[in-house]
């Protein structure tokens, strides 16, 4: 058997392959039900510690149920994959222990590894790992290349065999693959939590002889993706809502002062939003509550900050998201008392809001198409995958370059680790790499 692991930002996945050339997805326990999508969280209860009296923290779904159900004094991590290129973030302190980055990641993937043996009588040799085109946050190759090292280190503390790593939009091509009876020149799209990733690739029966990197035209990415488009959500209906823009007056000599504009940049992204949680912050918060002039919103602000509401308000954020993709209006509704957000969000504003984010996208797929010389009209096809494929705004993008009877989609959150368990079979079987 083969071993195909998506380690996503917000999800993961992982799949097994055959020596017959099936593929099928583990599946993990949740209260709801088995599901093959492994939320990439942690949740840290005070009250669970493990034989040497340290948190035993709760890992993938069981963990956001843990949390839901939690009176707040636990801690819940997220995106741990987002911080994988900084050099600023290598520590955190975790109720009374202090964690490295890497140990935090290999308490996700040891949640991953015991869903794995739960299924299979072993951990097999031949895995294959999915890493986006540039991780998120990297602006040198070196950042790159500690991004990856941090994330191998983390697989050996976890406890798997040595990993290789394949490009994640590269494993979806994989996947794709299966489904064809003729050779294509395709574009494979992989939109993920924080990057997007775009490979050419020759694909089909007369190619699945050939390794990977020979049958690869050229691969780009950015480091945007779904968390964007909900940070500009925040931006314009949340933070407002919150005290954005807002005024207090100061103590010493009653100037009229805007509330700190760094407060909504960590609102901005929900896996930020628990360093707004420190001694300092909350003081300087129950601080602008006294002097704000709308000292209703900071209020708000504040209860959001001390009940850890990231997660509640990011399912509010991305419903709102979803629910754009199917019709030309949404309402946002957030309520949580004393915090009552209610508004009426129109698609065309929203894809005003990405509008950046939509270049920047663009960009990369033109960039792509120059770099390996080929014109948009040789594409076979654009196999779209991840969940911000299904945004309207990113699918016309695809159909103005390419025409809309070429795009392609299916399996969004786990078409890549289907492709990359397939990958690991090649690699294997010694065709590729």
């Amino acid at each position: 058997m083969y071993l195909g692991i998506d380690f996503g930002t917000t999800n993961s996945a992982v799949a097994v392959a055959h020596d017959d050339g099936r593929a099928e997805l583990i599946r993990f326990p949740s209260r709801a039900g088995e599901t093959a999508t492994f939320r990439s969280v942690l949740y840290f209860d005070p009250d669970r510690l493990g034989p040497r009296g340290a948190p035993d923290p709760w890992t993938g779904p069981l963990a956001l149920e843990a949390y839901l159900e939690g009176n707040g004094e636990g801690r819940l991590i997220q995106s741990l994959k987002a911080y994988l290129a900084s050099r600023v973030f290598s520590a955190t302190q975790v109720l009374s222990r202090r964690y490295t980055l890497e140990e935090l990641v290999a308490l996700v993937l040891t949640g991953l590894r015991r869903g794995v043996l739960a299924r299979l009588p072993a951990l097999p040799e031949a895995i294959v790992v999915g890493r986006p085109v540039r991780f998120g946050g990297a602006d040198s190759d070196e950042d790159d290349r500690l991004a990856e090292d941090r994330l191998r280190a983390a697989f050996a503390r976890a406890g798997f065999p040595p990993v290789a790593f394949e490009h994640e939009p590269v494993g979806a091509a994989f996947y794709y693959e299966t489904t064809l009876d003729r050779d294509e020149l395709v574009l494979i799209a992989d939109f993920g939590g924080g990057t997007s990733d775009f490979s050419l690739m020759r694909v089909g029966p007369g190619q699945r002889d050939r390794a990977a990197p020979e049958r690869i035209l050229g691969t780009e990415g950015v480091a945007l993706a779904g968390d964007a488009f909900d940070a500009r959500l925040v931006d314009r209906v949340v933070a407002p809502a919150l005290g954005k823009g807002s005024l207090y007056r100061d103590w010493l000599d009653g100037r009229s002062m805007p509330v700190p504009p760094w407060l909504y940049s960590r609102l901005r992204r929900w896996h930020h939003l628990s360093f707004l949680k420190s001694p300092e912050t909350l003081k300087l918060l129950h601080d602008l509550h006294q002097q704000a002039d709308e000292p209703a919103r900071i209020a708000g602000l504040l209860h959001v900050v001390e009940a850890d509401l990231g997660y509640h308000l990011y399912r509010a954020v991305e419903g709102t998201k979803v629910g754009l993709s199917a019709s030309e209006r949404h309402s946002f509704r957030f309520v949580d008392d004393p915090v009552h957000i209610e508004a009426e969000v129109r698609r065309e504003d929203f894809e005003a809001w990405v509008g950046e984010e939509l270049s920047a996208i663009a960009g990369a797929v033109d960039r792509l198409l120059a770099t390996a010389g080929v014109e948009a009209g040789a594409v076979d096809r654009v196999f779209l995958t991840g969940g911000s494929s299904f945004v309207p705004a990113v699918r016309r993008l695809f159909e103005a370059r390419f025409g809309a009877g070429r795009l392609r989609g299916g399996n969004a959150m786990t078409s890549v680790a289907m492709g990359l368990a397939l990958c690991a079979r090649q690699r294997a079987r010694g065709t590729a790499g």
